[in-house]
C-alpha cells in the first residue's frame, strides 16, 4: 500500500495510464483499418528524429525531442505512401525498408554523438529506445496529457466520419466525407501519441500499446463504441498494473512490464472473451450436437 501513495509512483502511473488509454482508442482505428504495422514502422522512425533534435539543439528536453520525433514520423509515413503508390514495392516490403532504415539511422546517429566530445548530456537518449518510465517527470505527464487530450478531442469531433470511414470508405466518399482529411487526422493522432510515449515505452515497444488494447476490444465486442471503451480500459489497467509491478519488484523496467501486462490481457481475452477460443469451441460443439 505504501507504493500506491508514493509520489513517484503516482506521477509515473498517471502518465502511463493516460497514454495507454488514449493509445488504445486511437490505435483501434488503425487496427480496424488493417494498418497496425504502419504504426510500428512510424514508431521506429521517430527515434532518429529524437537524436537529430538533440544534435540540432543540444538540449535533452522532452518537448523539443518530440518535435523531432513527429517530424521524422511524418516523413516515414509519406515515404511509405510514395513507395507503395509510385512503385511496385508492396506495403509489407515498404514497411520493412522504412522501419529498419530509419531505426538504423537512429542507432548510427546515437553511436556518433555518444562517442563525440562535441555533444554532452547524451545519457537520456537510450531511454527513447526501450523506454524508461521510471524517470518520467511531472512536466512529461503534462505533455502526455496535453497530447492525449488533443488527440481525443480531434477523435470526438470527427467521430462519426471516422466511424463511417473505418467500416465503409466507399460509402464515406459518396456522402461527401473528406477521406484524405480523415487519413491525415488519424496519422496526426497516431504520431503524436507515439512521440509522447517514446520516453515511457520506447520506440521498439510503443506499437504494442496501440495494437494490443484494440485487439482485446475486438475480442470482447463487435460494436465500435464498445471496442473503444474496452481498449481504453485494457490499456489503462495494463499501464497501472505494469507500473505497480515495476515499482514493487526491483530490476523490472516499467515499459516492458506494461507490455507484458497487455500481453497477458490479450491471452486471457483470446481464451475467455465472447469471440475467444474457448467459447468459440463451445458454440461449435453445441451446433454440432444440434445437427
Amino acid at each position: 500500500m505504501d507504493i500506491l501513495t508514493s509520489y513517484s509512483f503516482l506521477v509515473v502511473a498517471l502518465g502511463t495510464v493516460i497514454l495507454a488509454a488514449a493509445a488504445g482508442i486511437i490505435g483501434s482505428v488503425s487496427v480496424l483499418k488493417g494498418q497496425s504495422l504502419i504504426g510500428d514502422a512510424v514508431g521506429h522512425a521517430t527515434f532518429p528524429g529524437v537524436v537529430l533534435a538533440f544534435m540540432l539543439t543540444g538540449v535533452m528536453e522532452t518537448s523539443i525531442l518530440i518535435i523531432g520525433a513527429v517530424s521524422l514520423g511524418i516523413i516515414a509515413f509519406l515515404l511509405i505512401n510514395m513507395m507503395t503508390e509510385r512503385s511496385k514495392i508492396s506495403l509489407d516490403s515498404a514497411l520493412a525498408i522504412v522501419l529498419s532504415g530509419f531505426f538504423g539511422l537512429g542507432m548510427a546517429l546515437k553511436s556518433y554523438i555518444q562517442g563525440n566530445p562535441n555533444f554532452n548530456g547524451t545519457q537520456g537518449i537510450d531511454d527513447f529506445i526501450f523506454g524508461q518510465a521510471a524517470y518520467i517527470l511531472k512536466s512529461d505527464v503534462y505533455l502526455i496529457s496535453l497530447v492525449s487530450v488533443i488527440s481525443l478531442i480531434l477523435f470526438l469531433i470527427f467521430y462519426q466520419q471516422i466511424k463511417i470511414y473505418v467500416f465503409d470508405p466507399v460509402y464515406a466518399r459518396t456522402i461527401g466525407i473528406n477521406v484524405k482529411l480523415i487519413n491525415v487526422l488519424i496519422l496526426i493522432m497516431t504520431i503524436l501519441l507515439i512521440a509522447a510515449g517514446l520516453k515511457a515505452v520506447g520506440a521498439v515497444l510503443i506499437v504494442n500499446i496501440l495494437i494490443a488494447p484494440a485487439v482485446i476490444g475486438m475480442l470482447w465486442s463487435n460494436k465500435f463504441s464498445s471496442v473503444l471503451a474496452v481498449a481504453a480500459c485494457a490499456g489503462a489497467l495494463s499501464a497501472f498494473s505494469g507500473t505497480y509491478i515495476s515499482t514493487a519488484l526491483t530490476g523490472i523496467a516499467t515499459g516492458p512490464a506494461i507490455i507484458l501486462s497487455l500481453s497477458i490481457c490479450v491471452i486471457i481475452s483470446m481464451l475467455a472473451a465472447p469471440k475467444g477460443i474457448v467459447l468459440k469451441k463451445y458454440r461449435m460443439k453445441k451446433l454440432g450436437e444440434s445437427l
